[in-house]
């Protein structure tokens, strides 16, 4: 996937954009890439920035119910929440369509996660400095799942820790890709997904180079 298929005409903005834009009679390769991270870290705000289509979202509003069960933690402003998935579409060319599927937050949704990846190219984590440490389970599943992904820290008011201490934290591998980014802006939502297509170009092509067993074998 060419990162340059990211740089289509600027999309409708989220108040001109409907539910029922048709996709493209040329449209036949469907790639899907999954959004995930802690509760209110932005993944809903990242899905909606970036699709030219108005987002399917199930959120549902918080309610007393779920105390006890979401713990809000610093984001005391939070009044809806993901129960199921987030779902957007860009359209790279004539033929290629890209599926953005934001995973829900909460612990007693993550049975839902292993479904959301299958047939994934790559993820995204997206991750709150404010409460580094609910990304945890995001990077252990990927890794678990062998799934490339890149990390992005979303930018909250307040002090952030350095991408290097970021990183030292999360025991980031030094070639995944960690950046900042701006959930709420297109642009900013958009080289985070370039720089997902970089990563899982980097690991085609080394892939490629890499001698396969059988030439390792010396008879």
């Amino acid at each position: 996937m060419d990162s340059k298929a990211f740089d289509p005409a600027p999309a409708a903005q989220p108040g001109d954009r409907i539910a029922g834009t048709p996709l493209r009679r040329t449209a036949r390769d469907a790639l899907k890439i999954v959004i995930v991270g802690g509760f209110g870290v932005g993944k809903t705000t990242m899905v909606g920035s970036v699709s030219e289509i108005r987002p399917l979202s199930t959120e549902e509003t918080m309610t007393r119910a779920g105390i006890g069960i979401d713990d809000p933690g610093r984001v005391e402003t939070k009044r809806t929440t993901t129960v199921a998935f987030d779902f957007g579409r860009i359209s790279l060319d004539e033929q290629r369509v890209l599926y953005l599927f934001g995973a829900p937050g909460q612990e007693r949704f993550w049975f839902l996660w292993d479904q959301l990846f299958s047939g994934s190219l790559g993820a995204i984590v997206l991750v709150d400095t404010r409460r580094l440490e609910e990304c945890f389970y995001s990077v252990d599943r990927l890794e678990a799942h062998a799934m490339p992904f890149v990390v992005a820290v979303n930018r909250f008011d307040g002090p952030r820790p350095t991408l290097d201490r970021v990183r030292d934290a999360l025991s980031l591998d030094d070639g995944i890709p960690l950046v900042e980014c701006d959930a709420r802006a297109r642009d900013s939502s958009k080289s985070v997904l370039i720089t997902l297509v970089r990563h899982l170009t980097h690991l085609s092509e080394t892939h490629l180079r890499e001698p396969s067993a059988a030439q390792e074998v010396t008879p």
